[in-house]
């Protein structure tokens, strides 16, 4: 009984790589816009164009890394690279980074996107500070 098992002509085999490759050529654009979310459970990254609109994105547990892993800096330096080859199969030339979050992956992923040859006009931390925060709690009587 079991399962039956199918062969697929040599041919096919490629049409799923050759699909998210052309899915991520179809937009061509010089310059963008790198954001990069780092929280310490997880780090996305995504391309937008000069007006706001996400071109791609990415993040450490889409790629398939769980639980504590994705928070990790190698995580980060994988979601860097993916979001590297698909900015420059769309011609970017260069990019502006905005930072936010405090989690391991924040300057993997830039430096991991760095190598794929685009170049990197300015790095901005929009990670928010607390002025004062909340009023602390009374004392406690025992």
């Amino acid at each position: 009984m079991g399962k039956k098992r199918i062969v697929k002509k040599g041919g096919e085999s490629g049409a799923t790589g050759a699909a998210s490759s052309s899915r991520s050529g179809k937009r061509k654009m010089d310059t963008g816009v790198l954001y990069v979310e780092a929280t310490y459970n997880n780090t996305k990254v995504s391309l937008t164009d000069d007006r706001g609109g996400v071109v791609t994105w990415s993040s450490s547990g889409s790629l398939g890394f769980a639980g504590a892993k994705k928070g990790t800096p190698f995580a980060a330096a994988k979601v860097g690279e993916l979001i590297g080859e698909r900015a420059a199969g769309m011609g970017v030339k260069e990019v502006s980074v905005v930072v936010s979050g405090v989690g391991a992956g924040r300057e993997s992923s830039i430096r991991a996107f760095a190598t794929k040859g685009i170049h990197i006009n300015s790095i901005k931390d929009t990670t928010p500070v607390p002025h004062n925060g909340p009023r602390a709690p009374k004392a406690r009587r025992v």
